[in-house]
């Protein structure tokens, strides 16, 4: 019997690695490895653990142990830079052979500061010598609920930055859906870049969606991107993490980041399915959205 190829997947307990562990926890040719700072919080996953932490360089090297493959994501904050650094050279020393990295949107000449840092770390990993796929998906869907502004309780107001630009969304089950046949099968998707973006929409529409959807009054309220950083930086965020983040927003409502609103091709060619829309996005989470 073939020995099953390992593979790492770090963020396990986020949204997206948690998703990813689920897609291939029943593909017997593969030995999951879910990588966690907090290893206990992990063990719900179903799967072998082991304890990394970017910030804790000792932990890298251990956890790369016969590892054929890595599902790579940061955190946001720019300390992002030296820890893809400090990971891609542990797995060049380990003879990790695939690295998935997920990025961020924007095409390589991308002005967002903290998409090109993204696309430094992609740059690194293809120097390195790794066969690699990089993802750059567009915006989450489940940032409504939570991080960047989301509906408040008690009136079904949704507050954000941005205007009424229209902006490309994805579903993160989705990009974990995209992450799942790559490394299923490296040989086909090594040296490709996919853009994960599959639903365009403002604000505005969403706030319609969600009230056709969920049976409640959802409305929106444009705010200045100026309250959102303050908010970051009063709850401890990373400064200049965020304070891209704030110039993101600024650029997005003046219509001054190119393709912004673009809408991809590729996920049913990569997956066999269609990607999900805003209304099926509502429809999966009305429970969430309800007041």
């Amino acid at each position: 019997m073939a020995s099953r190829r390992k593979i790492l997947v770090t963020g396990a307990t986020g949204q997206i690695g948690g998703e990813l562990i689920r897609l291939l926890a029943n593909d017997d040719s593969l030995e999951l490895i879910a990588a966690a700072r907090n290893p206990e919080k992990a063990k719900s996953l179903g799967v072998p653990v082991v304890r990394f932490d970017y910030d804790r360089e000792e932990t890298i090297a251990p956890a790369l142990e016969g590892v054929d493959s890595i599902f790579m994501l940061t955190g946001y904050t720019v300390d992002m830079l030296k820890q893809s650094y400090a990971l891609v050279n542990a797995a060049k020393r380990a003879g990790v052979k695939h690295i998935v990295h997920l990025g961020a949107p924007g095409d390589d000449d991308t002005r967002v500061a903290h998409w090109a840092w993204h696309q430094l770390v992609e740059r690194y990993i293809e120097w390195s010598g790794f066969t690699f796929t990089h993802l750059r998906p567009e915006l989450f869907m489940q940032n409504l609920l939570g991080y960047g502004g989301s509906e408040e309780k008690g009136n079904g107001a949704i507050r954000h930055y941005v205007g009424d630009a229209s902006i490309s969304w994805v579903d993160v089950k989705d990009v974990a859906a995209v992450a799942a046949v790559v490394l299923q099968h490296p040989e086909v998707h090594a040296g490709k870049v996919y853009h994960l973006g599959y639903d365009a929409k403002t604000y505005p529409e969403i706030a319609d969606i969600l009230t056709k959807v969920v049976g409640q009054k959802f409305t929106y309220e444009s705010r200045p991107p100026k309250e959102f950083l303050d908010g970051m930086l009063a709850a401890g965020a990373d400064v200049a993490y965020m304070s891209c983040v704030y110039q993101n927003w600024i650029d997005y409502e003046a219509r001054a980041i190119p393709g912004a609103d673009a809408v991809y091709d590729n996920f049913f060619a990569l997956t066999g399915r269609n990607p999900r829309t805003w209304i099926e996005f509502a429809k999966e989470n009305a429970a969430a959205f309800q007041y």
